[in-house]
């Protein structure tokens, strides 16, 4: 049995990508400027394991470009990298990213016999206007086919989407959720888009011809489809982009709704939601919550809490274990 699960990431910023999408630039994204060799693999994935416990998951994550979109031999060199992990027990499957229209037969026939276990697709949206603005390259109907592909050769689907680019409503990115879970996704990752430096995105913006979503409607629209996903026990692998240095000191982020701790805001807000309407004839309350759920039902730095103290003159929060998710008891104090 597993304690905890853990990817080691070797990136590979827009090898093989046919497309330069409107928002991206993945070596700036992913703080990673050229594709590693055989030595600097090993090393990646000798570093990570010395800081991963015992009775852990490992799994090696090829990310930030399009895998199976390269060449045959090309994927079998850097499959075959892992190979004498995989057979030691150190690292314990492979999952890779790429896009839905280079999914064919040989290619999962190649990841299945190398022990690829997931297959993440960059669907970012159903919605073929948005597809087109943002200048993807491939239509809704390419995910649904894949999608179809990969799950009849038995891997795990993982569906990445992006929330608000051009065009992007919260109508429409609840329906790019609903349909991810209609397609069997088993993962998602949800990411705001972010006007990158060096895009033509951030043309774009400079421009005036594109809006970012403010760092509240990210959040909103994000917890709401969040509820969505946890409802299909549809497992959210991440919420919002890894904060690299260059995000972090702002030096090739533009504009956007960027916070090293979206995730955390997230949850935080979907407790707001659920704190609003609270009432008691008391003054002075205990709130009772999951130990998991403590940090998030109090509120990133106190927030969900601040906004009770206007209500009632004491607030006060305990974790009880014999609770379930986000379920919750009031109590006079």
């Amino acid at each position: 049995m597993y304690h905890k699960n853990f990817t080691i990431p070797i990136f590979i910023p827009e090898l093989a990508c046919p497309f330069q999408c409107l928002y991206c630039n993945q070596q700036k994204i992913s703080g990673t400027l050229c594709i590693p060799n055989d030595k600097d693999i090993h090393n990646i994935i000798e570093n990570h394991l010395k800081t991963i416990p015992e009775n852990s998951h490992v799994e090696l994550g090829f990310f930030g470009g399009n895998f199976t979109g390269i060449s045959i031999n090309e994927q079998q060199h850097f499959l075959e990298q892992v190979q004498g992990y995989l057979q030691k027990g150190k690292i314990h499957a492979i999952r890779c990213s790429t896009r839905p229209d280079y999914i064919n037969e040989e290619v999962l026939n190649l990841l299945k016999s190398y022990g690829v276990e997931t297959i993440e697709l960059g669907s970012q949206s159903v919605h073929d206007d948005i597809l087109l603005l943002a200048q993807r390259g491939h239509v809704f109907e390419d995910t649904a086919r894949a999608s179809e592909m990969i799950k009849k050769f038995g891997f795990n689907l993982g569906l990445q989407m992006m929330i608000g680019l051009p065009g992007d409503t919260k109508e429409k990115t609840i329906y790019t959720a609903q349909k991810i879970i209609e397609l069997g996704a088993e993962n998602t990752r949800i990411y705001p888009t972010l006007v990158i430096r060096d895009t033509k995105l951030a043309e774009l913006y400079h421009a005036g011809e594109y809006q970012v979503l403010s760092l509240d409607e990210a959040v909103d629209w994000t917890a709401d489809i969040l509820e969505l996903f946890e409802q299909a026990k549809v497992k959210i692998l991440r919420v919002g982009l890894h904060p690299s240095e260059g995000l972090l000191d702002g030096s090739e982020l533009v504009a956007g709704p960027f916070h090293p701790s979206f995730r955390e805001l997230v949850y935080t807000e979907i407790w707001r939601k659920k704190l609003l309407n609270i009432n008691h004839d008391s003054d002075s309350i205990v709130i009772s919550v999951n130990p998991k759920e403590l940090n998030y039902a109090i509120g990133y730095n106190g927030t969900n809490k601040k906004f009770l103290n206007e209500k009632f003159r004491k607030v006060k929060f305990i974790a009880d274990s014999a609770l379930i998710n986000r379920n919750f008891q009031l109590f006079p104090e």
